[in-house]
């Protein structure tokens, strides 16, 4: 098992999970704080959700490179994935970047992926978005389970990013597939939840991994634009805020001969 040091058993694997990159407060933050939190933890696989590195909206081709070029293996995402119309000939020809798997299947891109680790450990990993308060997809459950047992086929070691609105929903997706996946962390909401924990089959779980930009903010947003929003309700152009930025996320140690998770931490690290 693996220590505080970040000293690794063979047959473990280490995912560190980077929680939703905020624009360019975001993108700085994972290049100035990852070196650090890589050599504490030793991860085998870096994953981050990316789907609001572009201005607080979507993501941009260029963008993707530049996450792949700060060592982030592979980048999930959500419902803001099309919001930069660039990224769809990128998407299809880079399977490093994934869409929720329950868009249609005519959907540019894919909702999954498998990345072999330097240690040949491979690491299949699973992007759902949820429908409760969020846009009418197909169902997470069944394409989840689906999308889940076709990667069992190739590897053990699978992470679902589930991104949604609702705790009940996030947590339902957890135990359903609970016993199938080495975990299962919630994105979306951009605020850190403290119940990571290890379900009754194996599964790691927290509800949100929280977001790497401003905390000086609401979720990422500038506050003055947002109360003008609230107490107005009149449209407004959101603006990512810069100040107090943190690197938010989860490590998950897994047992890479079947999958299950053997611990789960959580992770706020301040620029």
């Amino acid at each position: 098992m693996g220590n505080s040091d970040g000293i690794k058993m063979a047959h473990e694997a280490k995912i560190l999970f980077i929680g939703d990159v905020i624009g360019k407060p975001g993108r700085l933050a994972v290049r100035e704080l990852l070196p650090k939190l890589a050599g504490r933890h030793m991860p085998d696989i870096i994953i981050a959700n990316g789907e609001n590195a572009a201005g607080g909206f979507g993501i941009t081709p260029e963008i993707a490179e530049e996450l792949k070029g700060l060592q982030i293996d592979v980048v999930t995402s959500g419902n803001h994935i099309w919001d930069k119309k660039e990224i769809y000939d990128y998407i299809g020809a880079h399977p490093n970047l994934i869409r929720p798997a329950n868009y249609p299947p005519n959907s540019p891109g894919s909702g999954t992926t498998v990345f072999e680790c330097p240690s040949g450990v491979k690491v299949g990993v699973v992007n759902l978005c949820g429908r409760v308060f969020m846009e009418a997809l197909d169902c997470p459950f069944r394409v989840g389970k689906e999308a889940v047992d076709k990667l069992r086929e190739k590897t053990p070691v699978i992470v679902v990013d589930i991104h949604a609105e609702t705790t009940s929903e996030k947590a339902a997706i957890g135990w359903h597939l609970d016993g199938s996946v080495s975990a299962v962390i919630g994105t979306h909401t951009h605020v850190q939840t403290s119940d990571e924990r290890i379900l009754t089959n194996g599964a790691a779980f927290i509800t949100d991994a929280g977001m790497t930009g401003p905390m000086d903010s609401v979720i990422g947003m500038r506050k003055d634009i947002i109360l003008q929003r609230f107490t107005t309700q009149m449209p407004v152009k959101f603006d990512v805020a810069t100040k107090d930025v943190e690197l938010q996320g989860v490590v998950v140690t897994v047992n890479a001969a079947d999958g299950k998770a053997i611990r789960i931490e959580r992770i706020k690290m301040p620029m």
